[in-house]
């Protein structure tokens, strides 16, 4: 589940990033695009060690 909510976080703060430095729809996309998988590698990761912790 914290994988989905970063997913999701990290998609919004993309599109944030690249229309507050000026991007049109493309680079918002992109950015909105590539920040989601990076927040969703990250909150893969993190299910995979609180659930080996707990």
């Amino acid at each position: 589940m914290i994988g989905f909510i970063l997913t999701l976080l990290g998609g919004v703060w993309g599109w944030r990033l690249a229309a507050k430095r000026g991007g049109n729809r493309a680079d918002k996309l992109q950015y909105m695009a590539v920040f989601a998988l990076i927040f969703g590698i990250i909150g893969l990761f993190l299910g995979v060690i609180t659930d080996r912790i707990i």
